[in-house]
């Protein structure tokens, strides 16, 4: 079992959960999950009361936390700036902890500044794609606010990252940078940290499905890990289908994800998250409690 402290409420991962997916973008890869499109530049609606129903919906679903982010991180998406992922999220933290206050929200972000803002507002999880390596206070400024922090393996940036794709052994270099960035982040002052593989990012096909295979070695690291897999291209391109269509192929490579050690699974559909759960639990229960009859 795995406790977050989440301002001072505990999360405990005694089964794998759900993380919820709620983007407030124009352009994150799967439109089913944007629901703000916002900039500085030029203000749209808000669209706060239909994040707070879509939270409701995921939380309803079986959803144990939410993620919110307000900069896409798909492959050469624009760079927004930490005052544009501000704007796009003023209010939504603050909506959500007074709608749902017995749920923790996470903040998606690389910036310090934003996940510090955030924080003041109600996240109690920090996201991070870049484990710290897109901001070099990050670590600080997660450590000194006490919260949870996901720590993700990419190479570069998302405007760089699918040219960064040349390993030996993409498993034992995650491995290594996980070495490395737990122990950095300990340093840092952060207390719980939870990993993620970073499927999709600066991995190519072949990459991502070996990490998949073998990511009971990060197990070693003894903390939560995190699977993110939901519609992503490693589904949806050997499927030859869009993202919109990639619910049924999210399913199967979540199973793959439980069986390998998963302890959280990021999704955009909570309740087919929850069922593929369910069902994982009673294949792994059926091998752990089947009776062994007398003289066997």
């Amino acid at each position: 079992m795995f406790t977050l402290n989440c301002k001072g409420k505990l999360l405990e991962i005694r089964e794998p959960v759900v993380m919820g997916v709620i983007n407030v973008t124009p352009d994150s890869f799967y439109e089913g999950s944007r629901f703000i499109q916002t900039t500085i530049a030029g203000a749209e609606e808000a669209g706060i009361d239909a994040i707070v129903r879509k939270a409701g919906q995921m939380i309803g679903d079986g959803a144990s936390i939410i993620d919110i982010g307000a900069q896409s991180s798909r492959p050469g998406a624009q760079l927004l700036s930490a005052d544009e992922e501000l704007f796009r999220l003023k209010g939504v933290f603050e909506a959500l902890t007074h709608h749902f206050p017995d749920i923790p929200f996470s903040i998606d972000s690389f910036y310090s500044r934003v996940a510090s803002e955030a924080a003041a507002a109600g996240a109690s999880i920090i996201n991070d794609i870049s484990g710290g390596s897109m901001d070099d206070q990050m670590l600080a400024t997660a450590g000194k606010s006490g919260l949870p922090y996901i720590c993700m393996h990419m190479r570069g940036t998302p405007q760089t990252m699918q040219q960064l794709t040349d390993y030996e052994n993409v498993t034992l270099e995650a491995l290594d940078y996980f070495i490395a960035k737990t122990e950095a982040c300990r340093l840092a002052g952060i207390k719980d940290i939870i990993i993620d593989p970073g499927f999709g990012f600066s991995k190519n096909n072949k990459q991502n499905f070996e990490l998949l295979r073998n990511m009971p070695a990060l197990q070693v690291l003894d903390k939560p890990i995190l699977a993110g897999l939901s519609r992503k291209s490693m589904v949806y391109k050997t499927l030859g289908v869009k993202p919109e269509q990639a619910l049924n192929g999210t399913t199967a490579v979540n199973m793959l994800a439980l069986m390998h050690g998963a302890n959280i699974l990021r999704a955009h559909d909570v309740r087919e998250a929850r069922e593929c759960i369910a069902l994982y639990r009673e294949w792994r229960d059926a091998g752990i409690c089947r009776k062994v009859g007398p003289g066997k």
